[in-house]
């Protein structure tokens, strides 16, 4: 070999390493840990009046832990959901993190306090995620309670906004009980909590995982789920390598709609498994429903 070729190797070799290098940091450090944005979604899905005009925070699995999402992390969501002045911001679960990477598991009640600076006048609801249950499900629960954040498990509150009114439910968790290797056992009820929707006014669903939206029906306008992470590895143009979800790919990420039937999945906070996130940035979602000119 001459030495200008083996000054080539070298040189390709060195740039493929720092290239490696400055991905893995991104994916480890950058995107996860400093990167936050808010997605914005506009709608009016079926059943929704056009005069019921809302806007909800969207925040999902948070997955509160050190060193990924620090406290000092959990207050710059708290603080970007609270500065869109939402009319209510919802949580779609996972907030603790069972990731076997993590230095030091966050208490609930700490992270819980600063949940409590969270501020929106219809309120602040959570359903619980797959890693709240497998953690300390009753734990998590009462510190929820001791912020005022209102837990919905299989159930359904009537919220009155303005002249109209809707349901906001809440699903339990569909893969609550760890039965063995790839098999669960859920906490989840979805025909009984919608029973317990009593008159003709829209229905928001809250469930952690979207793998329920194959089962809800035409009469819930819009379904909020989390769980995801966005596949937390997202390449456009690649197949996302691993998507926690029965469908794969189907309810990845995003707004989707089957049969007339809205479904829209947060990409969420932190991370489960693998601590890395390229290509599905951190986010909160602003959703706002209605027609303001049908308000007016």
């Amino acid at each position: 070999m001459s030495l200008v070729s083996r000054r080539s190797l070298l040189t390709a070799g060195a740039a493929g390493f720092l290239a490696s290098a400055a991905g893995g940091a991104y994916a480890g450090v950058i995107e996860p840990r400093f990167l936050l944005g808010v997605t914005t979604y506009e709608l009016t899905p079926p059943g929704w009046p056009d005069d019921l005009v809302m806007s909800i925070a969207v925040i999902s699995d948070v997955h509160v832990s050190e060193p990924y999402v620090p406290m000092s992390r959990v207050k710059r969501v708290v603080e970007t959901a609270n500065a869109l002045n939402p009319d209510l911001i919802v949580h779609l679960g996972d907030h603790e993190c069972t990731n076997r990477f993590v230095t030091r598991r966050v208490p609930p009640r700490e992270w819980a306090a600063a949940y409590a600076d969270l501020s929106a006048p219809l309120g602040l609801y959570t359903v619980l995620g797959n890693h709240d249950w497998w953690a300390n499900h009753r734990e998590i629960r009462a510190a929820l309670d001791g912020a005022r954040i209102r837990v919905l498990e299989n159930e359904a509150e009537l919220i009155e906004h303005g002249s109209r009114r809707f349901w906001l439910a809440g699903l339990g968790d569909q893969l609550a009980h760890r039965l063995g290797f790839g098999q669960f056992d859920g906490a989840d009820d979805l025909p009984g909590t919608l029973a317990k929707v009593k008159t003709d006014d829209p229905v928001l669903l809250l469930a952690h995982e979207p793998d329920i939206f194959v089962k809800v029906p035409p009469r819930v306008s819009l379904t909020l789920s989390g769980h995801t992470h966005g596949g937390q590895v997202h390449i456009p143009g690649l197949p996302t390598p691993w998507v926690p979800s029965a469908y794969g790919d189907r309810f990845r990420y995003g707004h989707i709609v089957e049969d007339g039937r809205h479904l829209i999945v947060s990409g969420g906070i932190g991370m489960s498994g693998v601590p890395v996130r390229l290509g599905s940035p951190p986010e909160v979602v602003m959703i706002r429903l209605g027609r303001p000119t049908a308000a007016a």
